[in-house]
């Protein structure tokens, strides 16, 4: 069984890299999911006899790829989960959007989910969450600009809402794009950076991951991606 890339592993947490169109956890679809898939790597890995535990801290859209992070117990899936309640979990993400972006800039929107939908929208404060976000333009190539995104909160299909409402839908997203996007299979967005304490041994720990630079809309940006690889 072909696993997902695993960048660093230790008795309390797995990073690994979620390729696109990868379910964060099982779904209706049936299909192979991280949570799922990790588990059998870490039970063949070690030789884990029954049942492996597994803590799922965070989530990525289905057709997003890049890093996440898992506990290996339920001590770390605690600490780890009020680093993240506490907005002490830092997460950067890459994404290629429609127009021309320059410079740098903040996002804030009050935003609610249609769960029916499973659409975000803008919304009254009394009904909605704050939603905010800050970017910087990393470079721009045939009618789009590749941004990197440090997200401040951590709203459902927060990113995806906020720049599609100005006007610069993320490349390849069907829910918030126009109806040409539905002919791209992958959305162009990228959980690049996590930075995290770890749970046990309190070191300050980063992890990278860059998107395949050969495939759509990325190959447009392969010089950039070098660099943030080797960077």
């Amino acid at each position: 069984m072909s696993y997902p890339e695993v960048i660093y592993k230790d008795n309390q947490i797995i990073i690994a890299v979620k390729p696109f169109n990868m379910p964060s956890q099982e779904d209706m679809s049936g299909d192979p999911d991280m949570l799922s898939v990790l588990k059998k790597y870490i039970k063949e890995e070690y030789g884990k006899p029954g049942n492996v535990f597994l803590g799922l801290l965070h989530r990525l859209d289905r057709p997003a790829g890049g890093l996440m992070v898992f506990a290996r117990n339920s001590k770390s899936a605690s600490r780890l989960s009020e680093l993240i309640r506490k907005k002490e979990m830092t997460k950067e993400y890459l994404a290629v959007v429609n127009g021309k972006l320059e410079g740098r800039g903040r996002y804030k929107d009050i935003i609610t989910k249609d769960s029916k939908k499973r659409l975000a929208s803008s919304s009254e404060e009394e009904v909605g969450k704050n939603a905010e976000l800050s970017w910087k333009t990393l470079g721009r190539a045939a009618g789009t600009t590749l941004v990197r995104i440090m997200l401040i909160t951590g709203r459902s299909h927060q990113i995806r809402f906020q720049f599609a409402s100005r006007g610069h839908y993320i490349i390849g997203d069907h829910k918030y794009g126009p109806d040409k996007e539905k002919m791209t299979t992958e959305l162009a967005l990228w959980s690049y950076r996590i930075g995290l304490v770890h749970p046990v041994s309190k070191i300050a720990m980063e992890f990278k991951a860059v998107p395949p630079p050969s495939r759509e809309p990325w190959n447009e940006f392969g010089t950039i991606l070098s660099k943030l690889r080797n960077g």
